[in-house]
């Protein structure tokens, strides 16, 4: 008797979404790995067709004309045509619920990240976009709405779908990301190693705060700079390490500013493992965000034994629980005490510091792509 044919629809790997590739490639590698008895699984990512641009640019407006051609006339089409040879079809990325009007939307299934996309039209002090603009985001989100099922990475997201009204309760399900199996508090040899060669060796005496993610507007850089700018006034061996790609241009204006040029080190996304050991060396992860979907960095650091400190959002809350410490969003002296007290603690306290890792690893095992894959396969059923 053969079984369910199911297609993961992944983000093109062009667009370098690293959190979006994840939550792609780890269902696929659960779903392969613990039931692969119950599902025939396919993973659909077409290869980006450049019209405008050569494969090296991933950068510009040529690139966003290229992006938006394979998004809303090359990726639809080639889902259309390979609609018949699946029972399911899971879309990874909320922001390719265009491709939901090419498929029988009474068996796929889309995963909601955070309203991000959407807020041009559900958020009125959002700044005017284009009517081009308006018009595509209204596409992706009405492919949204009509998905059999809606899954969420947190409560938080959920909920505010349900605000919105975008969706009926019982069409949409939370179920949380997991860790990378990469992210533990043991030491990696190789790894550790290529961390060492891309941030110099560890020194006793240095502290390393980090951050990884993009530098969207939401992740408020602006506010993790002039943190590391105040910590270094008590703690002049404090650097910045930032993973995820370069500053933008108000972002590096800032950076010189406040004297952080030689205390500031930015390295792009990198391999699971090594990014692992760089969450170990750190003193404590920073995510000072304005706006989260899930907070992945928050609980890969915890998972790795760093501490963190996180803005106060209900979505980080429900990712860090009691482990991590919580500050006002844009709230500067309180982020900068927090910090300066865990500093201190890390030297001057070092049980209650082991305490505090501790009960972050703990945190931490509550997120596994194991279960993320079992509950989905909970919905690919019902579906059926």
């Amino acid at each position: 008797m053969s079984v369910p044919r199911l297609a993961v629809v992944c983000d093109m790997l062009e667009e370098n979404w690293p959190s979006m590739n994840l939550v792609g490639e780890m269902l696929l590698a659960q779903l392969r790995h613990d039931h692969a008895e119950t599902f025939a699984v396919e993973q659909i990512r077409p290869p980006m067709r450049r019209r405008l641009t050569r494969a090296a640019t991933t950068t510009g407006q040529l690139f966003n004309l290229d992006r938006l051609l394979n998004r809303f006339r090359d990726y639809p089409r080639v889902v259309a045509a390979r609609r018949a040879e699946f029972d399911l079809f899971h879309i990874v990325d909320h922001s390719y619920g265009q491709l939901v009007h090419q498929l029988p939307p009474e068996r796929t299934i889309i995963t909601c990240h955070d309203l991000d996309t959407f807020q041009c039209l559900l958020n009125g002090t959002q700044p005017r976009r284009s009517f081009f603009f308006r018009a595509m985001t209204k596409q992706i989100l009405a492919g949204l709405k009509r998905a059999a099922r809606v899954t969420c990475d947190s409560q938080a997201t959920r909920a505010e779908l349900l605000a919105h009204g975008l969706i009926e309760p019982e069409r949409a399900v939370v179920i949380h990301n997991g860790v990378h199996p990469a992210c533990a508090p043991e030491a990696d040899t190789e790894a550790d190693a290529e961390a060492a060669r891309l941030l110099g060796p560890v020194q006793a005496d240095a502290i390393e705060i980090l951050h990884v993610g993009s530098v969207i507007p939401r992740k408020r850089i602006d506010v993790l700079l002039r943190v590391v700018a105040a910590l270094r006034r008590e703690f002049p061996r404090v650097r910045l390490v930032r993973v995820g790609g370069a500053f933008n241009a108000e972002q590096a204006r800032l950076v010189a500013q406040l004297k952080l040029t030689d205390s500031v080190v930015v390295l792009p996304h990198l391999d699971r493992k090594v990014l692992a050991a760089v969450y170990r060396r750190a003193a404590i992860v920073l995510q000072p965000s304005e706006r989260e979907g899930f907070g992945l960095p928050v609980v890969e650091a915890m998972a790795c034994g760093t501490p963190v400190v996180a803005s106060d959002l209900a979505v980080l809350r429900e990712v860090g629980g009691t482990a991590a410490a919580y500050c006002p969003v844009g709230a500067l002296s309180a982020w900068t005490e927090t910090v300066t007290q865990l500093l201190s603690e890390r030297s001057e306290q070092p049980q209650r510091w082991h305490e505090r890792r501790v009960a972050g690893i703990a945190q931490a095992a509550n997120f596994s792509w194991a279960e993320y894959a079992r509950k989905m396969v909970a919905i690919y059923r019902q579906l059926l």
